[in-house]
């Protein structure tokens, strides 16, 4: 990852913060290189304040942490994506954007699903995820084994298994 931190005399970066599940935006927040090692190090976002002049944790004091899935650089490379998984709301003011918008999944648990997944993906030198094996044994192996799953899924709601379905 190039971040140019140059391209302004103040040495920050805009980060537009993202749930990754929902695909909202959350925020606009700035970044300094340190910010962003801190993130990267912490899984928890920092800013940089252009306010109080200094580096800050969301959710330091709240504990409406964003925790962090991902971070893209633009074609520019002078601006942050940062997916999250947020921990309550994102504003200040107690809303969950800062735009004062609600934050809903639409597809319920299927986002974070995808999300668990895309990160098993992202880290399939994990040993102890078994996501991650079926990744490393390649598509086939994939499909099979959600193939199993479905079948299962299917002979417990024709039996109106509420416990297992």
């Amino acid at each position: 990852m190039k971040i140019d931190f140059n391209k302004n005399n103040e040495g920050l970066v805009p980060a537009i913060i993202q749930d990754a599940q929902t695909k909202t935006v959350l925020m606009l927040g700035y970044m300094n290189e340190e910010a962003v090692q801190i993130t990267q190090k912490t899984k928890k976002v920092t800013f940089y304040s252009r306010t109080k002049k200094r580096l800050w944790t969301k959710g330091e004091e709240s504990g409406n942490f964003l925790n962090l899935v991902d971070i893209k650089i633009d074609c520019d490379q002078d601006t942050l994506l940062v997916m999250v998984n947020p921990q309550g709301p994102t504003c200040h003011k107690g809303t969950d954007t800062c735009w004062g918008e609600i934050n809903l999944q639409e597809f319920g648990f299927l986002s974070e699903l995808e999300t668990i997944i895309a990160t098993r993906q992202a880290h399939m030198d994990d040993e102890k995820s078994y996501v991650a094996s079926l990744f490393r044994k390649g598509i086939n192996k994939i499909a099979q084994k959600v193939g199993e799953e479905a079948v299962e899924t299917v002979i417990e709601a024709k039996d109106d298994n509420d416990e297992l379905f």
